[in-house]
């Protein structure tokens, strides 16, 4: 792996973790609850979608992906007879700059500005939550703005991966037993698939020749889920082409630390359900 690929994959890790904060915080379900919805998952998939106005299940599972499509019904189209989609993201935003701000330090506005930039060159073809997220109007603090530039660019990367995940014909129970580690088990509940479709996904994929009888992957598994990722990876690429290799640096010597010490507090704790490297 190239230099440049090294730092991109550290920076996109960075990135989840100062986007995936405000799923973590202890204060989201009071914040979200004082809007009038109804419990964490109400909470997530109202914040997580509202970008897109107020949208309904069919849809966000579809985008999400990953979720049983009862989940998202248990939440959408309800929640929005409850909240109105500019007070989420006005609560997600604030949420996120409170949990952010013990862990931020020094460079704030130069990262800040980097990733503005990366913004407004940014295209979004085929990548609508990134789509949707680069419309909400970008905050005034620099903190908030690495924020605001985080999500639209985590989100960019995870329409790629979805892309990915489609292509490999690998679904949305799929990819989690695919996917393995050491949360593969609790993946299931996190995701609201019963144990009939997990076993079946299970089946489906030994049948594919990509997991053995006991669950885990094959070589063949293992070469297709490199696959993925490695794919994912090139897509996201893009995302960072106006930047050279001094302004990755830039962004990972500011970022790194804050990354660092939201996993360090537990404040984004690893391993999540996102399956994403710690930082």
């Amino acid at each position: 792996m190239t230099e440049r690929a090294l730092l991109e994959r550290e920076l996109w890790r960075t990135l989840e973790a100062v986007h995936a904060v405000v799923y973590f915080t202890p204060d989201a379900k009071a914040a979200y609850g004082a809007l009038g919805l109804r419990g964490y998952w109400m909470g997530y998939f109202a914040s997580r979608s509202a970008a897109l106005g107020s949208p309904g299940p069919r849809l966000v599972t579809a985008l999400f992906y990953g979720f049983a499509p009862r989940m998202v019904e248990r939440a959408l189209p309800d929640a929005w007879g409850f909240a109105d989609p500019e007070g989420v993201l006005d609560a997600r935003l604030e949420l996120a700059r409170s949990a952010l701000a013990p862990h931020a330090g020094d460079g704030l506005d130069g990262a800040a500005d980097l990733l503005t930039s990366v913004l407004a060159a940014l295209d979004v073809s085929g990548r609508p939550l990134a789509a949707a997220h680069l419309d909400v109007p970008v905050p005034a603090d620099p903190l908030s703005r690495i924020w605001h530039a985080a999500t639209v660019l985590r989100e960019y990367r995870g329409d790629g991966h979805v892309a990915e995940l489609v292509s490999a014909q690998v679904d949305g129970v799929e990819c989690h037993r695919l996917h393995g580690g050491s949360l593969v088990s609790q993946q299931r509940e996190f995701r609201g698939w019963t144990e009939e479709e997990w076993a079946a996904a299970g089946e489906r994929l030994r049948a594919r020749g990509l997991v053995d009888a006991a669950g885990e992957q094959t070589p063949r598994g293992r070469e297709l889920r490199t696959g993925i990722e490695r794919g994912t990876d090139r897509s996201a690429a893009a995302a960072l082409r106006t930047l050279d290799d001094g302004g990755l640096r830039v962004l990972r010597d500011v970022l790194g630390p804050v990354a660092r010490s939201l996993a360090t507090a537990g404040a984004v704790p690893y391993p999540n359900a996102m399956g994403v490297a710690r930082p």
